[in-house]
């Protein structure tokens, strides 16, 4: 099975570099590729993208996206499955109405190769936090008083809290210094705790459904279902 999965910042193509070698097994032929993107945008109300792609905004991009891994999957030999993984952070979004809107971007795509959507909630952080002893490990001085009282998967500025637990300074201070500066402290956090994690025991639903979907499609032969996977 190949993989090709879109992401919509660098932290998470570093992320995932990582940790997927972690759930799938490399040595059985499977392959894949993290293509990041510069922030996550919203789906286009009549699916027809006016936003200027050299901006590479993910959610805006979908429906062309969509339809031209269709394309390509299509021209693919028969022996040869591959899939497509969209992984989005919930953000501030309702959950319902972000999943159904997923589902009609696919359902008005009228794709026939395999497209699924992984909704991380909150924030791919959450991911970390569904290990807190490779946090630790990644970062002895982390505060243990705010790692322990994380609820895993929980609407409480995910990134926010990982930062108040590991940043010196905390939110506060790395919020100061400019979204750039939060991007590539991300992407530190990134490198630092994914090697440590155990993906196997990982607390987070979202993180939880993501290793589980990958491990079953990557054991599973080819076919032609389109379907949307979630924690809820």
């Amino acid at each position: 099975m190949h993989f090709e999965i879109l992401v919509e910042d660098l932290s998470g193509k570093k992320a995932l570099d990582i940790l997927i070698p972690k759930i799938i097994d490399m040595n059985a032929g499977h392959t894949f590729r993290v293509h990041s993107y510069k922030g996550s945008g919203h789906i286009p109300r009549d699916l027809q993208s006016v936003s200027d792609p050299s901006k590479r905004i993910l959610l805006e991009r979908l429906p062309k996206l969509i339809q031209g891994y269709d394309k390509t999957f299509s021209s693919y030999p028969d022996n040869y499955a591959a899939v497509l993984i969209v992984v989005c952070d919930l953000d501030n979004r309702c959950f319902r109405e972000f999943r159904q809107e997923l589902s009609n971007c696919l359902e008005k795509s009228a794709i026939q190769s395999q497209i699924y959507f992984c909704i991380a909630i909150e924030e791919g952080e959450a991911w970390y936090l569904g290990d807190i002893n490779a946090i630790k490990i990644a970062y002895p001085q982390a505060k243990s008083a705010i790692l322990d009282s994380y609820i895993n998967d929980s609407i409480c500025g995910t990134w926010e809290k990982l930062a108040d637990a590991i940043y010196r300074g905390g939110a506060k201070q790395l919020s100061k210094l400019g979204g750039a500066s939060v991007g590539q402290e991300k992407t530190v956090w990134a490198e630092n705790i994914s090697p440590q994690m155990n993906v196997d025991i990982n607390r987070s639903p979202s993180f939880g459904y993501f290793r589980n979907k990958l491990r079953h499609l990557s054991q599973e032969e080819s076919t032609t279902l389109v379907q949307t996977f979630s924690s809820r």
